[in-house]
């Protein structure tokens, strides 16, 4: 019972959140909301067994996975927020986040090398999330959790084509969506 009342206190903070990019189909925010869903789910299901058997071949690739994750996330926000000029005046866009409504292309930093940090620390935290107890419910959602976040991705890869034009698309040229040199 406990599980149930968590995930839905969780799923309305995601749904406050997101609230202005369920309305538009052709967010990024739209996607990613649905992302965090089902990445709230795994949580929500493996919370139990979060450190049981912590020596265990799949507990270690779990925590390997969820340090990881912080890697993407905290270099992406940082140079968003440093080489991004972020400007609510001129990018008001309703369903972007703060430090998503950058004026200026960021190709530095962890993006040079990929286009999507925060996506891929999502993607990092999803499997580490299913690791902490892999099971045939877990893996649909992991994998539900990993096509949202390439919708996402793709979603966030038209804004960005919207907004920077041919300098994004020569950029999409020169780096990986998720994984630096592979995808």
């Amino acid at each position: 019972m406990w599980k149930i009342a968590v995930f839905i206190l969780f799923t309305l903070i995601l749904v406050y959140i997101s609230r202005a990019s369920l309305s538009d189909r052709r967010s990024h925010g739209f996607y990613r909301f649905f992302a965090w869903e089902a990445i709230l789910a795994l949580i929500v299901i493996n919370i139990p067994v979060w450190f049981l058997n912590w020596l265990a071949w799949y507990q270690i690739i779990s925590w390997l996975l969820l340090i990881l994750c912080i890697l993407p996330l905290g270099f992406g926000i940082y140079y968003l927020k440093s080489r991004g000029s972020p400007d609510i005046k001129i990018r008001s866009e309703s369903p972007l986040l703060g430090f998503e409504r950058t004026t200026v292309l960021v190709t530095s930093g962890i993006y040079r090398f990929i286009r999507h940090p925060l996506y891929s620390s999502l993607v990092l935290l999803n499997w580490g999330v299913f690791f902490k107890e892999p099971s045939l419910p877990g893996i649909l959602l992991a994998g539900i959790a990993t096509f949202f976040l390439i919708m996402t991705s793709k979603a966030d890869e038209h804004e960005c084509l919207q907004i920077f034009g041919r300098e994004y698309q020569d950029y999409m040229k020169t780096t990986k969506r998720f994984i630096p040199l592979i995808y």
